[in-house]
């Protein structure tokens, strides 16, 4: 296998280093590996060598974020429709308001999502 370009590659890592955990200590390591998405052995490299880690983003959560930002537009681009098309008329006030409560109930969960990711 070649190296890879700026490092090295997994031909040339031939030694092993032991390192004596307790059970909690393990799954910890490997949650937080698995959380940036790297092997137990890339993960640890990498802290011991001051490495930055960057977390695997959240898919679940990016998709929830779309899907609620989706909703949020919906409803406003139809209340603006109401509001130019037909001021005064159309809707009742009350219709509006649970919209305008809906809008922002929409808008704290963009925040509850965007605090997880």
């Amino acid at each position: 296998m070649a190296k890879r370009p700026g490092g090295k590659g997994p031909r040339d890592r031939i030694n092993h280093l032991q390192v004596v955990v307790d059970p909690d200590e393990r799954a910890e390591i490997k949650r937080r590996a698995a959380a940036a998405g790297l092997s137990v052995s890339a993960y640890l490299r990498a802290v011991a060598l001051g490495r930055q880690i960057s977390p695997v983003l959240d898919h679940q959560a990016v998709g929830e974020l779309v899907k609620v930002a989706g909703d949020q537009g919906r409803l406003g681009g139809l209340l603006k429709l109401w509001l130019v098309d037909q001021p005064g008329r159309g809707a009742p006030e009350i219709e509006v308001r649970r919209l305008l409560d809906r809008l922002g109930d929409l808008q704290g969960r963009l925040a509850d999502i965007v605090a997880r990711v």
